[in-house]
């Protein structure tokens, strides 16, 4: 009898299972984050989050679980998804160029101490980086989450978590996990039980 071969689905779940043991390297980073930003935000702060395609999802699902709840009821913390306004986006690529897409949305909501977490599975989109860059501008904290480094994205950024995976799909799952752990860690922050 002949050795069985993986199936397409299992070799992706492999490569995910794979991918998530390398991501716990990164567990004291978030953990970082996650009480950084649960200060900010605990003391009436804001996140801000971009990031395009399926990163804007991953996005949108960040700020979603603090504007609403991740796990457990608590108070409603202030974070935006700048790709969310799709009258202010399109305006913004029409008049300054798609690059500039979050970046004005930057200097229009970001003010000191606030956080920008960029997400780009590849680390190279010129519109998120140049969001990170006026973030240092303003005196935001600015983390990226990409794919495996280095990359410039990480570059233009304060402190990046980079995962070690091959396929995008991939690190969209691991990101996926990024983002779970650290609402985690914001909610212990603020105290929020389980």
């Amino acid at each position: 009898m002949s050795p069985r071969v993986a199936t397409l689905q299992e070799q992706r779940l492999e490569a995910l299972a794979d991918a998530a043991l390398r991501f716990r390297e990164w567990t004291p980073t978030v953990t970082a984050w996650g009480r950084h930003l649960g200060h900010v935000l605990g003391r009436g702060g804001r996140l801000l989050a971009c990031g395009n395609g399926g990163s804007a999802a991953e996005a949108q699902h960040l700020t979603a679980e603090l504007v609403g709840r991740f796990e457990t009821d608590r108070r409603p913390l202030s974070a935006i998804p700048l790709h969310g306004d799709t009258s202010a986006a399109t305006a913004i690529g029409n008049d300054y160029g798609p690059v500039n897409v979050f970046a004005r949305q930057v200097q229009a909501h970001g003010r000191t101490g606030d956080v920008l977490i960029c997400l780009s599975t590849s680390g190279r989109s010129p519109n998120v980086i140049a969001a990170a860059h006026v973030a240092h501008r303003i005196g935001m904290t600015a983390w990226a989450i990409t794919g495996p480094g280095p990359n410039p994205l990480a570059t233009a950024c304060d402190e990046a978590i980079m995962v070690d995976a091959p396929a995008t799909s991939t690190v969209q799952e691991i990101h996926l996990a990024a983002v779970h752990l650290l609402c985690g860690v914001v909610d212990e922050t603020l105290g929020v039980s389980t």
